[in-house]
Parts: C-alpha cells; sequence; structure tokens
C-alpha cells in the first residue's frame, strides 16, 4: 500500500467514525435511550462502510500491476534533448562558458590597465 496525502473527506468521515465510537463509549456508561436513532446511525455507518469497501475494491482492479523487482527492465537512457532553437555547437559553447571559473573569465574580458 502506497502512502497519499490526507484529503479532506477522508479526514471528516475519521472524525465522525471518532465520534459516533466516543458516544458510543460514553452511552455505555451513562444510560441513554435513543432506539430510533440508534438504528439510523447504525445504518448510515453501515452503508458508508459498503461505499468505502466499494470504492477500495473498484480502485484496487482499475490500477495497473507493478512488475516485480526481478523481472523489471530498465529503459534505455533517451538522448538528451537540447532546449531550444540552438545548434550543438551553440549549445556546447554556452555550457563551457558557464563551467569557466568566474575570476578568470573576468581576468580575460578585463585586461589590467596600465597604471596612470
Amino acid at each position: 500500500m502506497r502512502p497519499h496525502r490526507a484529503d479532506g473527506v477522508s479526514l471528516s468521515f475519521g472524525i465522525l467514525f471518532l465520534l459516533v465510537v466516543a458516544w458510543w463509549a460514553v452511552s455505555a456508561v451513562v444510560n441513554v435511550h435513543l432506539p430510533a436513532v440508534g438504528w439510523l446511525v447504525a445504518g448510515g455507518l453501515i452503508v458508508f462502510g459498503v461505499i468505502g469497501l466499494l470504492g477500495a475494491l473498484r480502485s484496487a482492479r482499475g490500477g495497473t500491476p507493478e512488475p516485480a523487482m526481478a523481472t523489471a527492465v530498465p529503459a534505455p537512457a533517451p538522448d538528451p534533448e537540447i532546449p531550444g532553437d540552438l545548434p550543438p555547437e551553440m549549445h556546447a559553447s554556452i555550457v563551457r562558458e558557464l563551467l569557466e571559473e568566474p575570476s578568470e573569465r573576468f581576468t580575460k574580458e578585463h585586461p589590467a590597465s596600465p597604471e596612470k
């Protein structure tokens, strides 16, 4: 099972279920008679459980199976693409210029002027 981001719907239903469990725990200690509401809550929980189960089964069937690690063959690396419409020679010269030491480049562009 892969981890995923928590969404608001799952969090809301989780809190709702925790509230129902807390209500059940309190009603086990304190005698509260709510027979009609109790059946409605029980029926609602069963319906939500069935919907969640169907959703989980549906998402499990819809996914593509991942290949086993032993049989996985790495795909060959694609050829690097040159960005833009630059010819390869110009792209190479830009890369060489960027890899140069900045202090050396500065001394080439600005030779020391004679002392006045």
